[in-house]
């Protein structure tokens, strides 16, 4: 019995049946209006409407003045949207749960996601380089184009895209539904954290909350290529595999006895016909690397009744000697 037990331990499990999502047309009505709204925040800054306004209005109000004992435990809740802390997290459990899987693709999706994340909120961050609050030089305006970095928030598209992909790559209904309630909750604390602590304007989060958001609905698109680049790496680790296996060819040092092969009969048969019987000696190398050509192609040793008679025929005195005078 405890033997049975170690056994299943050790068995590793089938890899389930993994239902990868695809661009319904709830996914593209819900991508349209997310854009929609995308492009309302960014326009709404650029005119400076009354959403500036209200960025104003909660910065002058300076949240984390009016409650200053929430101010230490939302400085460590703010790292569940910061970059490299959250993806080294999730990336250790999709991991494991590639491992368990036998598949690469959470990790793969993981990728895809933080560089579509990184690509598309950089590039709007610089492009419109607005200042945070905390740098702000006139009161009312957008500071935009000022060489900021803060417009989209990147914590909070972070935190969208991180605890999003767990939802994304969950397995079953329930899970799913469960993961995605609560990467939402992170995600609006990790916003509304930033604005208490006076590091980004109420746009910056709206508008990172929508980027985040695009991607998620996005990753679908990306499905496809995903597929593609996992097979490439399976086949190229199947190769580095195969490699591994070979033989590999076996040291001689130097002026050592290297290993050489030469036929020899079989002492028992009586065939003489019999094909010889490959056996394993060994040669010693000959100058240049090369080994002598008695040792490398030998001649097949007759047994003395196959022997033909030697007569001697002929004188076997040297043709050129001289007979010795006296003898």
């Amino acid at each position: 019995m405890r033997t049975d037990i170690f056994a299943r331990l050790d068995r590793e499990p089938e890899p389930p049946k993994i239902e990868i999502p695809r661009m319904s047309r709830t996914r593209l009505a819900l991508f349209g209006g997310t854009s929609a709204f995308y492009l309302a925040i960014v326009v709404a800054v650029l005119a400076s409407t009354w959403l500036v306004a209200l960025d104003w209005k909660l910065m002058l109000f300076r949240p984390y003045e009016q409650w200053p004992e929430q101010h230490a435990l939302l400085d460590y809740y703010v790292v569940l949207g910061q970059r490299g802390p959250t993806a080294v997290m999730v990336a250790a459990w999709l991991g494991w749960r590639s491992w368990r899987q036998h598949t690469l693709r959470p990790l793969l999706v993981l990728g895809a996601a933080l560089l579509l994340l990184n690509a598309t909120v950089g590039a709007v961050k610089i492009g419109l380089g607005r200042l945070g609050p905390h740098y702000a030089t006139q009161i009312g305006s957008a500071e935009l184009f000022a060489g900021g970095d803060i417009f989209p928030s990147g914590h909070t598209a972070n935190a969208v895209v991180t605890w999003g992909i767990l939802a994304y790559l969950a397995t079953t209904p329930r899970a799913r539904r469960y993961l995605s309630a609560l990467s939402a909750v992170v995600s609006l604390g990790v916003g509304l954290t930033t604005v208490y602590l006076g590091t980004h304007w109420l746009s910056d989060v709206l508008l990172g909350w929508a980027a985040g958001l695009l991607i998620m609905l996005a990753l679908p698109w990306c499905e496809p290529l995903i597929g593609r680049a996992e097979a490439w790496i399976l086949a190229l680790r199947d190769q580095w595999r195969a490699r591994g296996r070979l033989t590999p060819s076996l040291p001689v040092a130097a002026g050592g006895l290297r290993p050489a092969i030469f036929p020899q009969r079989d002492p028992h048969s009586s065939d003489p016909s019999r094909e010889p019987v490959a056996t394993v000696g060994h040669t010693r190398p000959g100058p240049a690397g090369r080994t002598s050509g008695h040792l490398t192609q030998p001649r097949p040793h007759a047994i003395r009744s196959e022997r033909a008679p030697i007569t001697p025929s002929g004188s076997r005195r040297p043709p050129h000697s001289r007979p010795v005078a006296g003898g």
